[in-house]
């Protein structure tokens, strides 16, 4: 019997007949996001600055702020630092960073389409505080380096990122470092940068949270994203309940897991998950 088709043709077709995938938006593409991809992936990272206003720093400070009463749970947490989890289903005013055109348009030129978001948190580094362990994020994706990263990550700034209030430090060009490499002090640079500029960084790049030898503390929100076919560190559709992500723009939801990649990771019962919104 002779069987049509192979299999990498049938993988790569969208079978949805009314929940195509989503096209990337036309902000998506453009001059400075090529050059921003060029510089990430030659260093590891980039620094983006003045993606947010200063009233829109302040209105994230005043959301979340109240919000944060768990300190960190451990050493790599930071046992002097807050953290805001399933943040999500808490508030609304990061969802723009989360979605933000610059980021997904990176999103766009390193990994496959339907890539999901990971994770995200609100993380208050306070006064005191000591520098966190160097580590890559997607280190549990135990597979041996050097290879492609898996998942990537943007820390924005909603306070300054000073030299001495906790800016992230991050070691260029460690994505391509083998399984044996570690970094070492004489090679990290901090990340200093106004408040609204964003770091975006390869799961593969080593970085740590910076320590805060300041009276004040300093406030960031970070998004992890990771390939369509790699598990999320977050569990959204048990998180977020179905009137929350009725509230979520279609790109959101969709990185939320309200998706499909092809040709059906991702299915509710055989169908596309946006059905259940309709239930």
């Amino acid at each position: 019997m002779k069987i049509e088709g192979n299999i990498e043709g049938y993988s790569d077709r969208d079978l949805a007949k009314k929940f195509k995938q989503l096209q990337p938006s036309a902000d998506r593409k453009s001059t400075l996001i090529n050059q921003d991809f060029e510089s990430l992936m030659s260093n590891g990272y980039v620094i983006i600055k003045g993606l947010l206003t200063q009233s829109q720093c302040d209105e994230i400070k005043a959301e979340c702020l109240p919000l944060m009463v768990q300190k960190g749970r451990n050493e790599f947490e930071g046992q002097s630092t807050q953290r805001l989890y399933n943040v999500l289903a808490k508030t609304r005013c990061i969802d723009k960073l989360a979605d933000h055109p610059r980021i997904l348009g990176l999103m766009d030129l390193m990994f496959r389409p339907n890539f999901l978001l990971s994770q995200s948190q609100v993380i208050n580094i306070l006064p005191n505080e000591n520098q966190q362990a160097y580590h890559y994020d997607d280190s549990f994706y135990q597979i041996s380096r050097p290879r492609p990263p898996l998942g990537a990550a943007s820390i924005w700034a909603i306070d300054d990122f000073t030299e001495e209030n906790g800016a992230t430090v991050v070691f260029p060009k460690s994505h391509t470092w083998d399984g044996h490499q570690r970094p070492t002090s004489e090679k990290v640079i901090k990340a200093m940068m106004p408040a609204g500029s964003v770091i975006f960084f390869l799961g593969t790049t080593w970085h740590g949270g910076g320590a805060n030898v300041t009276k004040s503390a300093r406030l960031a929100v970070t998004h992890q994203y990771c390939e369509a076919f790699m598990r999320q560190q977050e569990n959204y559709l048990l998180e977020l309940n179905k009137e929350t992500v009725k509230t979520l723009s279609p790109e959101l939801r969709a990185l939320v897991g309200y998706s499909v990649h092809s040709p059906f990771m991702g299915m509710v019962n055989g169908q596309h998950p946006l059905r259940l919104l309709n239930e």
